[in-house]
């Protein structure tokens, strides 16, 4: 392991990277045509998906995003080149890797924050929080089907910045196998709904290229204030530490608290992280509903798979362990978002229409506050009058 450098920060990244790819299980087996298969589908189911969700959601590219060069070429690392960006099929490994880099761009700055509330933090603090992270990635290394990073901007990586270009998409190929078998689906389908679903997020930040620093800002901001938060909690007494933490773990396994962090919060910090929360769940829930709007014509099975994802999705079959590392880890309030954001946006088109929808993507000031996601009608109003 890589010893940590003078400008690691709070977490020394490349530690963290190293930990999540050694810690991520390896996922289904099957014999090498079958991979290369899988590899070959989900390029392809990738590349389909992007004219049916510019289709689909009536969105096009803002005009300020950097055109793409060689649109349809297969890179020679294996990467596919799409209209809204790079795709890249990865094992569970390769996921964790990348999302420290994720992370690593979110919290950009954040150092200063830290030292100015706690103090300098020295090696064995950064291997800490790399440890930390790692595992945790490694964890739900095994969960993700497909993800959306629009912090690796196409060219010049982390270095170009948030937005500064389009990012890739990430699709787990041992997750996506494992999913397909377990929910005993069309392959071909399965993939190229996972796809429709990832295309727009992918979308969504191209049509909105002040999306990933407004989401990054508002991230960094939470956690600048959480360090005073955390410093109190490194300062505290002993028993004090453990009353804080063993109300904030009964919270949250009661349903009463969200997640985990969440009941670390101060009320303005609560308040941050549902105007986030409102965000992420109109992602998801526009990504859900324009998955679905495809319809069968072009996925066949797609009433089938979404039937049985859901009940995957709520936990189905799982054992008691997992559901309550889910609550911690704040997943329970993930699938809220899912269900949320989907209602917000059918009830904002039965309004508005899609077009009317797609005014949330012209500037922060459209995005719906915490309150409007579960009130459309009140959305609605403030935007269209």
């Amino acid at each position: 392991m890589t010893q940590p450098s003078a400008g690691a920060g709070v977490v020394d990244w490349p530690a963290a990277a190293q930990i999540a790819a050694r810690l991520s299980p390896p996922g289904p087996q099957a014999p090498r045509a079958e991979l290369d298969a899988l590899v070959a589908g989900l390029r392809s189911a990738a590349g389909t998906a992007v004219g049916h969700v510019l289709d689909v959601t009536r969105m096009l590219p803002a005009s300020s995003a950097t055109p793409l060069p060689d649109v349809g070429r297969v890179a020679p690392d294996g990467s596919l080149t799409t209209a809204l960006g790079r795709v890249v099929v990865v094992d569970r490994a390769s996921w964790a890797r990348a999302n420290t880099q994720v992370m690593a761009a979110m919290t950009e700055g954040l150092g200063d924050a830290v030292l100015a509330a706690a103090g300098p933090v020295g090696p064995a603090a950064q291997l800490a929080g790399a440890a930390e992270v790692g595992a945790v990635l490694a964890l739900l290394s095994g969960r993700v089907l497909g993800q959306f990073d629009p912090y690796s901007a196409v060219p010049g990586g982390l270095a170009g910045g948030a937005g500064s270009g389009a990012g890739r998409l990430l699709l787990v190929a041992p997750n996506v196998l494992q999913a397909e078998r377990a929910l005993g689906v069309p392959p071909g389908d399965f993939r190229l709904w996972i796809c429709l679903h990832e295309q727009t997020h992918a979308l969504q930040f191209a049509a909105a290229p002040w999306l990933a620093e407004h989401l990054a800002g508002r991230t960094r901001a939470l956690a600048a204030g959480l360090t005073e938060t955390s410093a109190e909690l490194a300062r505290a007494r002993l028993d004090r530490k453990f009353a804080m933490i063993g109300r904030a773990v009964l919270n949250a396994l009661r349903g009463e608290g969200g997640t985990f962090v969440e009941g670390l919060l101060t009320p303005a910090q609560k308040d941050g992280l549902a105007e986030i929360s409102a965000v992420m769940a109109l992602l998801e829930g526009h990504a859900d509903v324009m998955m679905d709007a495809v319809g069968p014509r072009v996925v066949p099975s797609v009433r089938r798979i979404r039937a049985r994802f859901e009940r995957r999705r709520e936990g189905e079959g799982r054992p008691g362990f997992d559901v309550v590392l889910r609550k911690l880890l704040g997943m329970e309030a993930k699938l809220a978002q899912y269900r949320d954001g989907a209602a917000f946006v059918r009830a904002v088109e039965r309004t508005v229409g899609r077009d009317g929808l797609n005014a949330v993507w012209a500037s922060p000031a459209n995005l719906p506050s915490a309150r409007e996601i579960a009130d459309a009608r009140a959305w609605v109003r403030r935007v269209h009058g």
